[in-house]
């Protein structure tokens, strides 16, 4: 029998939160997806509230590719160029 130990790896290296926006008006948000079907609905409400509520000036919406695993890498760096980023499931 083999024992795998589930905490995180040696040496793993400590991040720090980004800086918290001071408003999203004209900001660039990107939401993104875990693909499954509860999400469709939240998140088209959730970008109509941002912008008349918020006056973000534009929601990008993105869906993963596969809903267990981590954004591929290619939505990792479009992600960079957002001001802030929402990631949701729907389950």
């Amino acid at each position: 029998m083999q024992i795998l130990d589930p905490s995180h790896e040696e040496g793993a290296t400590a991040f720090a939160p980004a800086a918290r926006l001071a408003a999203l008006e004209g900001a660039i948000v990107g939401v993104i997806s875990n693909g499954k079907e509860g999400t469709k609905g939240f998140f088209s409400a959730f970008e109509t509230e941002l912008r008349r509520r918020y006056g973000v000036a534009q929601v990008v919406l993105r869906t993963k590719s596969n809903f267990s695993a981590p954004a591929d890498a290619a939505l990792m760096d479009e992600a960079k160029r957002w001001h802030a980023l929402v990631a949701g499931v729907g389950d």
